[in-house]
Formats: structure tokens, sequence, C-alpha cells
């Protein structure tokens, strides 16, 4: 066991007024299965790469441990070579049968080394890799987002081989994930870093009783600094009616005051002015005491929808369907039946490939008249006349250019997607920045927010989840609960789905 120390860590981008990582510090243990917490944007992955050495920073970073990192990366000409290929470019020191007993263990079959990369699956790829990764010894290894485009079944294997291993950093969304796997978790605060033992719920709780704690002392301090405020103001008004008491007098209604009343005056009125004084200063401790305490609360904004209500209670009617490319040997699927009533949330799972986005594709295509293409058809699809859709693709690649320009390309009130982004914690320093600089979260949350300002019937969300952060997804959660849009989703989140959905479909 050897201890990871970063001291006073700060590092911004070239080109950026602001830091990303300011004056961190945090020590670890290389044993540890620890996992990465905090909110899109707060440098997760940035710490991940100033492990790796990628960037000059300030501050220190002392260990005895070599780093590696997950995703390995792959460029376009790396995809007609075998897995076997890569393995002496992504490690070179690692035996092609260590990383058949990983791949063992992960349940993947050794023919997949000799197959061409760019022939494998998300899930597989993701697989190859990770075997790769803990083929090594003596590294502490870094781990980012591995389950994103994973299917629930991929998922799953991941989760269980991640499990029986230690000595990592995982950077991960998913709760379901983060509480299988790690037993100690570093947290990026909004304005701290603290490091707990435990995993995601164990440390939700204890985040939740904590900023209980801070609210209620906050208010106590607030309430107790209203009363001295008055309590003072009273004293300074008492002391400055009894000071202009000191000088000059009516000598026929004031005919008994004798020549040492302006003595007692004056005492009396210092004496008041000392209690103003203390009155102050215990106003300036309370103030001293309440700072601070807000700093890490998470006071998640309430989203607002305003969906549409179609006309009739039946959107979308399937019987018998089945859907395949003109171009495969068979269909995706056979004999699916469902329905998509007003207030419906239905979640299409299965395995990638399986035909989740195709069915959403023939939705999309048959609500605008449009062709369907080279995928066929066949049985019954009804999609209800004047169907208005509001879908969020899970793909990202092709926003760039400002937020400004992408509302006047998509018809957006910049006003409204600016303040549903700022409910999404985007700050504002984001608002001028071109959106390809954005995290790949950031850039999800335009989606989203572009999504939740376009009043539709029907919101289909492909994979809307995808690096989003944990209070974020809790905050579209309580959004889906408290205004029950119809939806059609595509959403491998276990918990997100336990939460939100009133029908399941499994291909």
């Amino acid at each position: 066991m050897a201890q990871i120390q970063v001291s006073n860590l700060t590092f911004t981008y070239d080109g950026s007024p602001d830091s990303v990582l300011e004056n961190v510090s945090f020590n670890i243990d290389t044993d540890w299965k620890l996992g990465l917490i905090g909110r899109n944007g707060k440098g997760k992955t940035t710490l991940l790469n100033l492990l790796m050495g990628k960037y000059d920073y300030q501050g220190s970073i002392t260990t005895s441990v070599a780093f590696d990192y997950f995703p390995y990366q792959v460029k376009e000409e790396d995809l007609d070579k075998t897995a076997d290929e890569l393995i002496g470019k992504w490690k070179p020191l690692v035996e092609p049968w260590q990383v058949m007993i990983e791949l063992s263990q992960i349940k993947m079959d050794a023919e997949l080394l000799y197959r061409p990369f760019g022939t494998l699956s998300n899930g597989e790829r993701t697989r190859v890799m990770l075997a790769v990764l803990f083929a090594g010894e003596n590294e502490f290894l870094l781990i980012d987002e591995p389950t994103n485009h994973l299917d629930v079944d991929a998922r799953e294997i991941v989760k269980t081989y991640l499990s029986g291993k230690k000595g990592f950093i995982l950077v991960s969304h998913d709760r379901d994930l983060l509480d299988a796997v790690c037993d100690h978790v570093l947290v990026f605060n909004r304005q701290t870093v603290e490091v707990q033992s435990g995993n995601f719920s164990s440390w939700w709780e204890n985040k939740e009783r904590s900023d209980a704690f801070a609210l209620a002392e906050n208010e106590k301090h607030l309430k107790e600094i209203g009363k001295l405020k008055a309590t003072a103001d009273r004293s300074k008004r008492w002391a400055d009616k009894n000071e202009s008491t000191k000088i000059g007098y009516d000598p026929i209604k004031e005919h008994d005051r004798s020549i040492s009343a302006r003595a007692y005056i004056g005492a009396k009125t210092k004496k008041m002015q000392s209690r103003v004084s203390n009155f102050e200063k215990r106003i300036d401790r309370e103030i001293e005491e309440k700072e601070g305490l807000l700093q890490d609360v998470e006071s998640v904004s309430d989203l607002k929808l305003n969906p549409l209500r179609y006309h009739k209670d039946v959107l979308i009617n399937a019987r018998d369907l089945s859907l395949k490319y003109s171009d495969a040997d068979s269909s995706l699927f056979e004999g699916l039946r469902f329905q998509v009533k007003n207030s419906d949330r239905l979640v299409i799972s299965g395995k990638n490939g399986c035909g989740k986005s195709s069915i959403i594709s023939a939705i999309r295509s048959i609500a605008a008249n449009e062709t369907t293409g080279n995928l066929e058809i066949k049985g019954t699809l009804e999609v209800g006349a004047g169907l208005i859709i509001s879908y969020i693709n899970q793909d990202t690649s092709f926003l760039s250019g400002t937020l400004q320009s992408f509302c006047e390309k998509q018809g957006l009130d910049e006003t409204l997607l600016f303040t549903v982004l700022r409910k999404l914690d985007i700050g504002r320093e984001q608002f001028n920045k071109k959106m390809e600089d954005f995290s790949e979260g950031q850039k999800k949350k335009v989606l989203i927010a572009a999504s939740l300002i376009t009043p539709a019937h029907l919101y289909i969300w492909d994979e809307p989840l995808n690096y989003i952060d944990v209070f974020s997804r809790m905050q579209i959660e309580k959004l889906i609960l408290e205004f029950k849009p119809t939806m059609i989703l595509v959403e491998h989140d276990v918990r997100f789905r336990e939460k939100t959905a009133t029908e399941v479909i499994l291909l």
C-alpha cells in the first residue's frame, strides 16, 4: 500500500480566465476502490489527466506508483488493427496471455483480441480495454466513465468485474455502479474537496445530514443577527436621544434639574454606547460563524416543464411490430406490442444493437410524414396525427459554435435556454464559450435544456444521461415525477429507470 498526496493543486487551461482546480489537497491510499464524484465541469477528468502528467500545473502530486488511464486513445487508423496489435501501443509491458486471464474474468472470449477493433461493439471495446488496463502490475488505475453507451447487461458485467478489483479511481455518475464498486469516495464539492470511507449512498446520506445541519445553523445565525441588529439599533437611538439632553435645558420645565445632571447623563450615555459596541461585536462574530456554512450545500433549483396534452388518449400504438434494415439478414425484433398514452413514461431497454434507437427513428419518421429509408416496418406502428415531438439525440458531436448561434438555428428563446442552463448548474462564464470546448456533460445539458423549453406532446430522449452528473440526474427525476410528461426513454441508469418509468419494454 502506498499513498498519493496532492497538495495545493491548481490548474487553468490556456486561454481560460477561470481555474478548473484551485488549491486542491487530499491524500488517498493506492489499494482503495475510490469513486470520484462531482458536478459536470468541476475538473474530475482534468484531475486524471494531471495525475497522468499530461499538463503542467501548480502545487504538487507525490506518489511512488505509476498511473494508467481508461479509456485508451483509439485513432481512426487503429480501427483496422486488432486489439492484440494495439496492446503493445496501450500497455507495452503486458503480454497477451495476461490480457486473456482478465478477459475470462470480464466474460469475454479471447477470440475478440484478433478481430479488427472497429468491428467490436461499444461494450466489447470497453471490456477489452478494461482487461488490458488491469493486466498490468503495480499501477494505480484511472477509470473515466466506463459504462457510458453500455447496455444494462454490459453494465452488470463491468460492475461485477470492478467490484472484484482494487487500486483505482472511478469517475462515474452511475449511482448503482458507485454503490457496488467503491469503498471510498473523493468528492469535489462546490468549494471544498473531501475524502470519505464508504460508497455513494453512505456519502449521500451524510451529505443530506450535513446540508440540513448547515441550513439550520445558517437560519439560527440569521435570526440571532436580526435580533442583535434590532437591539443595537434601539440602544443607539436611546443613547443618541439621551446625549441630546446633556446640553441645554428649559429652566421653567426642568426647574429641579441640578448642575450635576449633565455628568449623570453623560455617564448613562457612555454606558449605553458601550452596550451598542458590544452588540455590534456580537453581530460581527455571528456573521463570521455564518460565513462558509453554505459553501458546499447543494441547493438544486427546481426545473419546470410545460408539456402539451394530446387530444387523444393513445399517442402511439404498436401491434405485432417488427423492424428490419433492408441490407440485414434478419429482423431486429418481431411481434412487439406496446402503447404510449398521455402521461406514460415508456423506457425501452435491451442490449446494444437490438433496435431501441430504430424504434425511435421509425416513430419520428412517421410523425414527420417522412420515409423510413432502408428501415422496413412490418406489422402496425400508428403515430397520432399532428403529434409534436421533442427529441434528444444520444450524439453530441454536432454541437459547435456559440449558444447564441445554437438558439438561432433551433428557433429557441435564448433567455429561456440560459435560465434553464443556470438551473442545471452551468455557470454564466460558459455562455460565451464555444460548445466544442464544453465537457460532454455540459453538451448533454444543452440538449436537455433545449428539449425542456420546447413544448411537445411527446418527449423522446435517447440515452440523455450519459456524462450527466448525479445531482442533475436527481433534479431531472424530480421534474419528470412532478410534471408527468409523456415520454419514450432509452436509458440504462437503473436508479433513474426505477424512479421514472411507468412501463419498461425489454427487447
